[in-house]
C-alpha cells in the first residue's frame, strides 16, 4: 500500500498511514549523538553547504563575456542586489547584500528540498528553523539601528514615530515597542514556517488519499470499487499540479523573507521614524 507513497514521500518510512509523525525529526545516530543531530538538521546543513558551493563555484573564472554558468549566478545575484537590497536600503545596501543573498538563496535551497526527492520535506515546515533565520534578521537590523543611532536613541527611534504628542506616549511607545521589537521576528518566522508547513500536509494529505483510493478493495459509503480508483488517480494527479505550485511558493517565501529582512534594516537605519 505504501509503494507510491514511499516513493513521492520517502521519508515517511515503513510507518502507515502518514499522520502527525510524518513531520517529527528523527535522530541520525541514537545513542551515539544527541537527538538534535537529526535528518532536518543535517537537511539545514546539507542546504548550507551547497549554498556555499554553489555561489563559490559561480565565483570561479568570471569573464567580461558571461557564459552560461555566470549568467545564471548573475542573475541571481542581480536579482537580490537590484530588486532588494538597493532598492529597499538604498546607498549603504553593500554592506548588507552578503547577508541578504545568502538568507535567500538558503531559504530557497531549502523550500525546494519539498519537492526533491531524495528528501520531500521542506526544511522551513519545521518552525525552528524558520524562527531561528528571524532570530538571525532581528540581530541585523536591530544591530544595525543600534550602530547607527546608539542604544537608547534607537530605542527612541523604533517606539516613539516623530510628531506623536506627549499625552499619547503611554499608549504608542508600549505598541511600537511591541510592534518592532518583539512581533516583527514572530510573525517573520510564523510566516514562512505557515506556507511551508500547509503545503507539506496538503501534498500528504492528496497523496494518502489517493493511495488508499487505489488500493481500495471495498466498496465505501455505497461508491464502487472503480470509481474509488478513478477518484485515486485524480487525487494522485492532483497532487503533482500541487508539487509545481509549492515549487513557485518556495521562491515566493524566500523572496517575501528577504524582503521584509531588508525593510526592517531600512526602518532601523532610517533617520525619521
Amino acid at each position: 500500500m505504501g509503494g507510491l507513497t514511499g516513493l513521492i514521500l520517502p521519508l515517511e518510512g515503513a510507518s502507515w498511514p502518514p499522520g502527525e509523525h510524518s513531520f517529527d525529526s528523527r535522530p541520525l545516530f541514537p545513542g551515539v549523538l544527541p537527538d538534535w543531530v537529526n535528518n532536518h538538521v543535517a537537511q539545514a546543513v546539507i542546504g548550507a553547504i551547497l549554498v556555499i558551493v554553489f555561489w563559490l563555484w559561480m565565483s570561479a573564472r568570471q569573464t567580461i563575456v558571461p557564459g552560461k554558468k555566470q549568467a545564471v549566478g548573475e542573475f541571481v545575484y542581480n536579482f537580490v542586489r537590484n530588486g532588494i537590497a538597493r532598492d529597499i536600503l538604498g546607498p549603504e545596501y553593500r554592506k548588507y547584500l552578503p547577508f541578504l543573498l545568502a538568507l535567500f538563496s538558503f531559504i530557497l535551497v531549502n523550500n525546494l528540498f519539498g519537492q526533491t526527492f531524495v528528501f520531500m520535506f521542506p526544511t522551513f515546515s519545521k518552525i525552528g528553523f524558520a524562527w531561528a533565520l528571524a532570530l538571525l534578521a532581528w540581530l541585523l537590523y536591530n544591530g544595525a539601528g543600534i550602530k547607527k543611532h546608539g542604544f537608547f536613541g534607537y530605542l527612541k527611534h523604533a517606539t516613539l514615530p516623530a510628531g506623536v504628542p506627549k499625552a499619547l506616549w503611554p499608549l504608542i511607545i508600549p505598541l511600537e515597542f511591541l510592534s518592532n521589537i518583539i512581533v516583527r521576528p514572530l510573525t517573520l518566522g510564523l510566516r514562512l514556517f505557515a506556507n511551508l508547513f500547509a503545503g507539506h500536509l496538503v501534498i500528504v494529505v492528496f497523496v494518502v488519499g489517493g493511495t488508499m483510493l487505489l488500493t481500495a478493495t471495498e466498496s465505501l459509503g455505497g461508491f464502487p470499487i472503480p470509481l474509488l480508483n478513478v477518484a485515486g488517480v485524480v487525487s494522485i494527479l492532483f497532487s503533482f499540479a500541487i508539487f509545481a505550485l509549492e515549487l513557485l511558493v518556495g521562491a515566493i517565501q524566500a523572496y517575501i523573507f528577504t524582503v521584509l529582512t531588508a525593510q526592517y534594516v531600512s526602518s532601523a537605519v532610517a533617520e525619521d521614524h
